[in-house]
Formats: C-alpha cells, structure tokens, sequence
C-alpha cells in the first residue's frame, strides 16, 4: 500500500512553506539598525567621542519594565538628552550600567548595540510630535 498525500494537503503544506520563507525573507532583509517611533537618540556626547549617537529603544524597555524603575529608582529624567550620562558612570553601575552588567542584562563591551545611530543625529525622541510640528528643512 502506498502512502499518497492528497492534492489539497500537498498545496496546503506548499502554502505554509511559501510562507515562512517570505517571513524569513523580511525578517533578514537588511540587518541596519534603525530608530524607530518612541526611540530615544541620545548624542550629548557621542559625536565628540567618534562614536555613534546611542538609540535607545524606549517602548522595548517599557513592556518588561514599570516607568519608575528607570525613571524613579535609576533616576533618569523624563527628557530626550536630560540625564549626563557618559560612559564612565555606566561602567561605575549608574543609568544604563545599573542592569546592562553581564548579570541582569547584556554588558556594555559591544559598543555597536547602543552606538547604532547615524552619525550627527540630535539628542530627541525619534518620531515624536514634534518632529511632526517642526517644518522640513527647505520646504
């Protein structure tokens, strides 16, 4: 007896196939890191340092974490480039450096993660309303 896959199973499976390699397709089409909306560009001292400005992605941290954990208990202020951060206090535990250790979450020692803005971006929320409000240069 022979084990025969019938015509609508057998399209149903190339479907599913079909699928997952145009997701797969998406998800690895460009690998550059991007600021998307609610991300904070944080450059107050990257420039001058030849690195790249940090884009801090905001809402990722907000769905694991309450706003006070940051804001209350590690200080931070409630202002896109407010807070002095540097990397001296992030090495010393501060800001950043309270969780991103090696212990609670990835340590600092691969700068490309956090130094992943195009040169030269300001210190803002990227894709607030007032980016919105704020004409285009030359329009």
């Amino acid at each position: 007896m022979r084990f025969r896959l019938k015509a609508p199973r057998l399209s149903v499976v190339v479907l599913l196939a079909a699928a997952v390699v145009c997701c797969a397709a998406a998800l690895f089409k460009d690998n550059e890191a991007k600021a998307e909306y609610g991300d904070v560009v944080i450059n107050n001292y990257s420039d001058a340092a030849g690195m790249r400005p940090v884009v801090f992605p905001h809402w990722f941290h907000r769905i694991r974490f309450r706003c006070k954990v940051c804001h209350a208990d590690l200080g931070f202020k409630f202002k896109a480039g407010g807070n002095d951060i540097n990397m001296l206090k992030i090495f010393d535990g501060q800001f950043c450096g309270h969780c991103h250790n090696n212990s609670i979450a990835w340590g600092v020692e691969n700068c490309v993660l956090c130094h992943s803005g195009v040169p030269n971006m300001k210190t803002r929320a990227h894709n607030s309303t007032s980016d919105r409000l704020v004409a285009p240069v030359g329009k």
